[in-house]
């Protein structure tokens, strides 16, 4: 199938996509990497009477670092967050995340703002977005505001950006030094969305866990962090025992959906078993083990 017909608009500034945005009246889409919106208007699964191209508005794709963050612009495409030094040293579970996104040909076109826009549950970025506490900046006709990212996923392909809203740029809290990280997904083949993935990040202070951060994805309508295996482990020493009380938390408490991918208990399954491995492995990083 093919898209019906719509009007195009390459935009030369932010003021200028969000001043045909806003004229739009909710009948606009902003393009960016159109990794994503391509195949939807294609599919007909929407139809809007313009689209509006952002890939010449200059100073959307950066990544830089400011006191405790790492900014990234938009614009900014998944390959460049892959091989940037900054994102390696300060934010490595990023870029060790980065690899799993699609393949190559995709990483090199989808941007973040976009991913971060469309909110698949199966994606990668919201769900790092999630875990680091990263937040985003968010400009409209109105105004500037500034959304933590627990905030923004409200629900399947669904954000808090208003319909005359863009996401400008993303603000990820640096890791600090010590820090133990983790990432790992399944999928059934290279480069399809993730079934599950978990994330985490922790420190080690005084023998014990601190600071510990889960997130997962694929196995609900948003990207989720487990909140209450984060208490469990918080303060304590990670042993094997508590990690499968985490872990046996963790299935208690997510409600997957039954696809044509895989079913429920197959998905509750896969996120018990990348959270004892992601636990597992971000504990090691966090003692000073190298994997």
């Amino acid at each position: 199938m093919k898209p019906v017909a719509f009007d195009y608009i390459a935009a030369d500034s932010i003021e200028a996509a969000i001043s045909a945005l806003s004229a739009a009246g909710g009948n606009a889409k902003i393009l960016a990497g159109g990794q994503s919106l391509i195949p939807m208007l294609n599919f007909r699964l929407i139809r809007p009477s313009l689209l509006i191209d952002i890939n010449t508005v200059p100073g959307l794709a950066f990544i830089e670092a400011t006191g405790e963050a790492v900014r990234v612009g938009a614009l900014t495409r998944h390959y460049t967050l892959e091989t940037s030094p900054l994102v390696k040293m300060q934010l490595p579970i990023l870029q060790e995340a980065m690899r799993h996104v699609a393949h190559l040909a995709v990483r090199n076109r989808g941007t973040i703002g976009g991913s971060l826009s469309h909110a698949d549950p199966a994606a990668e970025l919201p769900m790092l977005a999630m875990l680091l506490d990263a937040r985003l900046r968010v400009r409209s006709a109105k105004g500037r505001r500034l959304v933590n990212a627990r905030d923004f996923f409200v629900g399947l392909l669904t954000t808090d950006l208003a319909e005359d809203e863009i996401v400008t740029d993303v603000e990820f809290p640096k890791l600090a030094p010590g820090t133990g990280w983790a990432f790992e997904e399944v999928a059934r083949r290279a480069g399809d969305f993730a079934l599950a993935a978990v994330g985490v990040t922790l420190q080690k202070r005084d023998a014990r866990c601190e600071q510990i951060r889960i997130g997962m994805m694929g196995i609900g309508e948003t990207p989720l962090r487990s909140a209450e295996a984060e208490a469990l482990l918080s303060g304590s020493v990670v042993n094997d025992d508590l990690i499968d009380e985490a872990v046996a938390c963790i299935r208690a408490n997510v409600k997957p959906n039954t696809d044509i991918h895989a079913s429920a208990d197959y998905r509750r399954h896969l996120v018990g078993a990348l959270a004892r491995r992601t636990i597992k492995a971000a504990w090691r990083r966090a003692q000073g083990v190298r994997q």
